[in-house]
C-alpha cells in the first residue's frame, strides 16, 4: 500500500472508531509494521490532522475533522464501475436511476486519473437481465427502511394464488429476479417471495417499528448451504 493511501486508512479507522485506536491494531488492519504506524500518525499530526493519543494507550481523532470527499483509490473505482454495471442488470429501475446518478456525480468530482476508471469502459459485468419486475421494487426498499408492513397477492411456484401480510427485512437480488425475505404473517415464519410472483403490492398502514434487526437475525441464524445458493426452494413463498 503506498503511503498516501495509508495515511487516508489511517485517517477512516480513526473517524470511525468508538475508542481509541492502538497502532499494532491499525498495523495489523493495513498490513505494515507498528512503526510505520507511528511515522505515520506522524506525519498526520504535522499536517495538522487532529489526532491525539500516544504509545501504549492508542489514538483518537477529535471530532469535526473530515476529509474531501470522494478520495478513492484505483481498485476502489474499480469496484465502483463493476458494482454499478452490476446493478444495471437488475429489475429495479429506480436503483438503476440512482447508479447512472452515482456515476454522473462522482465523474466530475474525482480528478482526471480515476476518472479514467469510470470511462475507460475496461470492466463488464456479464450474463441475462432481470426481466422487469411485476411490482416497484421502491415500495419494497422503502418499506424495509420504514419497517412498514406490505400487503402482497401473491401465486407460488404451482400457481396458488394466497393474500399476504409481510414484514419485509430484506431484498436479495438474483439474475432473472429479486427475492423479497419477510416475515409472514400468515405463516408466522421468515419467508422469500419471488418478485415476479407477486401480483400486487400495496403499502400498510401499519409498521413494526424496531423490530427489523430481530428478524434479520432470526433470518440470517436460520441460513442453510441450500438456501445461500439460491436454489429453487429459496424461492417458496
Amino acid at each position: 500500500m503506498r503511503k498516501a493511501s495509508r495515511l487516508f486508512e489511517i485517517i477512516q479507522i480513526l473517524r470511525l472508531a468508538r475508542k481509541p485506536m492502538t497502532a499494532a491494531v491499525m498495523a495489523e488492519t493495513l498490513e505494515v509494521t507498528v512503526r510505520s504506524i507511528y511515522r505515520d500518525i506522524a506525519a498526520l499530526q504535522a499536517m495538522r490532522v487532529p489526532i491525539e493519543g500516544g504509545r501504549g494507550i492508542g489514538y483518537i481523532m477529535r471530532p469535526g475533522f473530515d476529509l474531501p470527499p470522494l478520495m478513492f483509490s484505483i481498485e476502489e473505482m474499480e469496484a465502483i464501475v463493476l458494482s454499478l454495471a452490476l446493478l444495471e442488470r437488475t429489475a429495479d429501475e429506480e436503483l438503476k436511476q440512482a447508479a447512472r446518478r452515482v456515476n454522473r456525480k462522482i465523474s466530475g468530482a474525482v480528478p482526471a486519473p480515476l476518472r479514467q476508471a469510470l470511462d475507460n469502459k475496461a470492466l463488464y459485468a456479464w450474463g441475462s437481465t432481470a426481466q422487469p419486475a411485476a411490482i416497484d421494487l421502491a415500495i419494497v426498499r422503502r418499506a424495509i427502511r420504514d419497517e412498514r408492513k406490505l400487503t402482497l397477492a401473491y401465486r407460488d411456484e404451482l400457481g396458488r394464488a394466497s393474500e399476504r401480510t409481510i414484514r419485509p427485512i430484506a431484498l436479495i437480488y438474483y439474475s432473472q429476479t429479486a427475492n423479497i425475505v419477510a416475515w409472514c404473517e400468515l405463516r408466522q415464519a421468515i419467508r422469500n417471495f419471488r418478485s415476479d410472483r407477486v401480483e400486487h403490492c400495496g403499502a400498510s398502514e401499519d409498521f413494526f417499528k424496531g423490530d427489523g434487526d430481530r428478524l434479520r437475525e432470526l433470518w440470517t441464524s436460520g441460513w442453510t448451504e441450500k438456501a445461500v445458493s439460491g436454489s429453487a426452494q429459496a424461492f417458496g413463498g
